[in-house]
């Protein structure tokens, strides 16, 4: 060998990062896959991506900027382009559909995601401001779109979850006997979503209570004035308290 190939290599940094935001974004969706968001911490991060702490920090300030990542890498995914092209209430109807099967196949990150601050999320954002700009061109008034983003999202939220719950879920064993009603309501279920195959029943609930939420959804907003009022009937119940009937 020549002088050249035997001299040792260099001290110091390597030439390229062996960190990313996408790597690192990666290795946070896989630790809380199987650790759950308690398991998530910076120095756990460290460890999964095999660096020390103080490289990691090097690329992320904190924990809830990796948090923002994590959104934002989820957020992707959830296709909203129906809001640029069809009726409102179709554009929600798929991009609900699309978000659902998103988050149910990142069951862990649902909790997270529910409670995260959207500050500095730029995907995240651009998803809620082509979603905006589809109620307003729909005649939406401006005041009403994010209560009603934050209803579906409720809805949707809570079924991505719905997918991974047991088939058993409303089994009443041996208690059956006492509540007969709901128990035969349960079997009935089971008889119509396909002998009760994964995800039959989840997906069942999920259609019939999307396209209860859009038939609400049209009833309010054709019960809106030309200056985005309500009238006294709509205004009756969007804004009844709590409790009343």
């Amino acid at each position: 060998m020549d002088a050249v190939s035997q001299a040792p290599r260099r001290a110091g940094r390597p030439p390229r990062s062996v960190l990313s935001r996408a790597s690192i974004t990666a290795a946070a969706v896989d630790l809380i896959g199987t650790e759950g968001y308690e398991g998530l911490t910076m120095s756990a991060l460290a460890r999964r991506l095999r660096v020390a702490p103080s490289a990691l920090y090097n690329h992320a300030a904190s924990k809830r900027e990796v948090l923002t990542w994590v959104q934002d890498h989820v957020m992707t995914m959830v296709d909203f382009s129906a809001f640029r092209q069809g009726p409102w209430d179709d554009a929600v109807r798929s991009w609900a559909r699309s978000y659902r099967e998103v988050l149910a196949q990142h069951g862990p990150l649902v909790p997270v995601i529910a409670v995260m601050p959207v500050t500095d999320a730029t995907e995240t954002l651009l998803m809620y401001e082509e979603v905006t700009r589809g109620f307003l061109d729909a005649g939406w008034p401006e005041h009403r779109v994010v209560p009603t983003i934050v209803a579906l999202e409720s809805f949707i939220f809570g079924s991505a979850l719905d997918v991974a719950a047991p088939n058993d879920i409303f089994d009443s064993g041996a208690l059956g006997p006492r509540f007969p009603l709901f128990t035969s309501a349960v079997r009935s279920a089971r008889g119509s979503d396909g002998g009760g195959e994964a995800g039959g029943a989840a997906d069942i609930a999920f259609h019939a209570g999307l396209e209860a939420i859009l038939a609400g959804l049209r009833e309010q907003l054709a019960g809106y004035g030309d200056h985005g009022a309500p009238d006294q009937g709509t205004a009756d119940r969007l804004y009844r308290p709590l409790g009343k009937c």
